[in-house]
């Protein structure tokens, strides 16, 4: 118990109320708008107060978590167990040293003891640091610098990366525990029963996120027991989520959209958390394991989405209600062919990890392609120019006065210190357009946005008609300087598998671009490469902008390169 009885009920009713008005207008965007309200929270540990009381309610033997390892093996916990379980961890790490506020790196796949480590830290009043599996040494040395590590969870074959890692505790899971590690699985040893050492308050920090860096070195986003569990709720109500659903995200452990849908929003509504455990992302395999677990709603990002695209759909016999998208808008194509072969239509959603699902097409409403949507209920989001009016194309914005419950407090700096929030408004760096019904647009990053003969160049748009051309699966649009024009669109392209890249390809590529795009938004010069990505997927189109400025200017051409003039037969 967290509090005092009264202010228990009290803050999970307030919760509960919340919640219970987006299940109830799932299908009534406005009238939930209208409705909705953030709940008041003092006194939260979403752990105990929410997730223990399901565990406790009517869904106790509800299975909450159900993991299907490509193996064939599985792992199910009901409410009531993984609660157990997780006490019966929050119990071991208590033992080991962890206390309120101190900061636990976890690096683990999607395996059980990921939930039960979260959840369990997340009763201790310990602030968990989630990590991808794919950080280097380096990159450990430096989130754990900046992060002020305490305390490691993290798979035991990956141990040797912690080796200069000054903590507290070490706790290995799977295999043998290294020396100077203890082994997870001895928590199981522990009593069930957990007890409180004091209260948590709702703004008490509970997670610590690095960014996906695709600009700069990565900010640490700190959030609180109320603006990720309980700012979820507009998560939940993106995707659709209802009482019982099985819910399957692709995301891998580390990210911010792991704890959006693989952890807060999926339990916010009382359904099953599904992950399929791929060591390699494989397509038929996830669309196998969709299929036997009957998933119900299913979330993937856009590269993803344009993979599964990929194969025969129509032949897998899913049970998906609802299916949505989000990490970068994704292409209209590829939405129509998941519609064509399964009859629903993916909706895009839009947020940060700095906040939830702010934007997104929620269900029962109409869509319009290409757009991510209409503001979530508990957002009041402007667009604004850099002189700050608004207008109907510029910088996406959250007013502050109030702020969401769902907006981080602030960035945490490397000094441990918390830089708040101030002002009137939040800029997200995202530039969008609306129309007339108040549907957003994304246009691109407010520093991926450029000008070409004096016309404005929305990447993304020119992305998104490039990826229709049947050999293209993955693009990225910079500008190339030209004297005349000030720049010109330069794409780096990936074409699908068994293509290798030749002057065939690319004069039907730009013969495509010529049908589908006004003269000024042409791109003029094709590159066959890679493309440069964070560890998190996202493309680094600044590195891109870099090299090619680089190039132009040392009067560079790469190999793999093709230009408009290079064809006589385009005039």
């Amino acid at each position: 118990m967290t509090t005092s009885a009264a202010v228990h009920v009290t803050a999970q009713q307030s919760f509960k109320a919340a919640r219970d008005v987006l299940l109830r207008h799932r299908a009534d965007y406005h009238t939930a708008c209208a409705e909705f309200q953030w709940p008041v929270l003092h006194e939260f540990n979403w752990a105990l107060d929410w997730f223990d009381a399901i565990a406790r309610g009517e869904r106790r033997n509800q299975t909450a978590l159900w993991v299907m390892h490509e193996n064939g093996g599985e792992d199910r916990l009901t409410f009531a167990e993984l609660s157990h379980r997780s006490s019966q961890i929050a119990n071991y790490l208590r033992s080991l040293g962890v206390r309120r506020g101190d900061r636990i790196m976890l690096m683990l796949s999607n395996v059980p003891q990921l939930w039960e480590a979260i959840l369990a830290a997340m009763k201790l009043g310990a602030v968990v640091i989630p990590t991808t599996t794919l950080l280097t040494a380096d990159d450990i040395a430096d989130r754990s610098q900046r992060g002020q590590v305490r305390h490691i969870i993290a798979s035991a074959d990956l141990a040797a990366r912690f080796d200069h890692i000054q903590a507290l505790s070490r706790v290995a899971v799977g295999g043998e525990a290294p020396a100077g590690w203890v082994p997870f699985e001895d928590g199981y040893h522990c009593s069930g029963d957990f007890e409180s050492e004091g209260v948590t308050r709702a703004g008490d920090p509970l997670q610590l996120y690095f960014t996906s860096g695709t600009t700069s070195k990565p900010k640490m986003v700190l959030h609180t027991h109320a603006s990720y569990p309980a700012g979820h709720l507009s998560t939940m109500y993106w995707i659709g989520l209802q009482p019982g659903d099985v819910h399957c995200n692709l995301s891998s452990p580390g990210w911010a959209k792991h704890a959006w849908s693989c952890v807060f929003a999926p339990w916010n509504a009382e359904a099953t958390v599904f992950a399929y455990n791929q060591a390699r992302f494989h397509a038929a395999g996830l669309l196998n394991a969709l299929v036997k677990a009957k998933a119900t709603t299913f979330c993937a990002p856009p590269t993803v989405w344009r993979m599964l695209a990929q194969e025969d759909l129509a032949s897998y016999k899913v049970s998906l209600r609802e299916a949505v998208s989000a990490g970068e808008p994704l292409n209209p194509e590829v939405i129509e062919r998941v519609q064509a072969a399964w009859g629903i239509t993916i909706r895009d959603g839009y947020g940060q990890t700095e906040t939830t699902a702010q934007l997104g097409n929620s269900p029962g409403q109409p869509l319009k392609l290409g757009s991510v949507g209409r503001p979530m209920p508990g957002y009041r989001l402007t667009l604004l120019d850099i002189e700050d009016n608004e207008t109907d194309e510029g910088e996406l914005c959250i007013r502050l006065d109030p702020p969401p419950l769902a907006l981080m407090p602030g960035y945490q700096d490397d000094l441990g210190n918390v830089q708040y929030l101030t002002g009137q408004i939040y800029r997200t760096g995202d530039v969008m357009s609306r129309d007339s019904d108040g549907y957003y647009t994304f246009v691109g990053r407010a520093d991926d946005v450029f000008k070409a003969s004096d016309y404005r160049i929305s990447p993304f748009e020119l992305e998104s008609a490039l990826v229709e051309h049947p050999d293209v699966v993955e693009c990225a649009v910079v500008p190339s300087p030209d004297p005349i024009r000030t720049a010109i669109p330069k794409a780096f392209v990936i074409l699908r598998a068994g293509l290798e890249p030749s002057r065939e390809l690319a004069l039907s590529i730009f013969q495509h671009i010529r049908r589908v795009l006004a003269p000024y938004k042409r791109i003029r010069r094709i590159e066959f490469s890679d493309l440069p990505k964070t560890i998190s997927g996202k493309i680094r189109r600044v590195q891109l902008r870099r090299a090619e400025a680089e190039s132009v200017a040392n009067g560079q051409r790469a190999q793999r390169e093709y230009r408009e003039e290079d064809f006589p037969e385009l005039k």
